[in-house]
């Protein structure tokens, strides 16, 4: 199994707005940090996940200037250290400059068949079912990522 996650948030302003630029300049190195890191196995490509924040009958359509990731890996090790330790960690630190701060930080995380690439609209649905009724098969959050890094050898289901 592989552990699939989606993370998601509302931008303060539009992409193209200088006050998100420094965000905005970084997300290739950030990615591409993401690309070499150890367990990374996929995620969906800039192009593919701007078509679906642009889709008006999407998924997103009632997310303007949703900044987003769709992404595999191997395990949630691999995912929580480049989460917690490489670059990407210092941005997180800066999300408040970006992000509305009461929308901000949304995260799913679920066990899938390896080889299989989840959808926008699957992660969404997962990510709404954890809203509604906690963690369980559908996903999970950040606090049983936490139990799985500390020790725990089973996976969250």
């Amino acid at each position: 199994m592989h552990l699939a996650e989606f993370n998601f948030g509302t931008l303060k302003h539009p992409f193209d707005d200088p006050r998100i630029a420094d965000f905005q300049n970084n997300i290739d190195r950030v990615n591409a940090v993401a690309e070499r890191s150890l367990g990374f196995v996929w995620r969906l490509s800039d192009e593919d996940m701007e078509s679906v924040q642009e889709d008006q009958e999407g998924p997103l359509a009632l997310r303007p200037n949703t900044a987003s990731t769709l992404s595999v890996w191997t395990d949630a090790q691999s995912l929580f250290h480049f989460v917690e330790k490489t670059l990407h960690a210092q941005f997180m630190r800066r999300a408040h400059e970006w992000f509305v701060p009461d929308d901000r930080g949304h995260l799913v995380m679920w066990w899938i068949e390896e080889g299989h690439k989840p959808t926008v609209a699957d992660a969404l649905q997962r990510w709404t079912l954890l809203q509604s009724q906690g963690p369980g098969e559908h996903g999970f959050g950040a606090a049983e990522l936490a139990t799985l890094i500390n020790g725990s050898s089973a996976r969250v289901s």
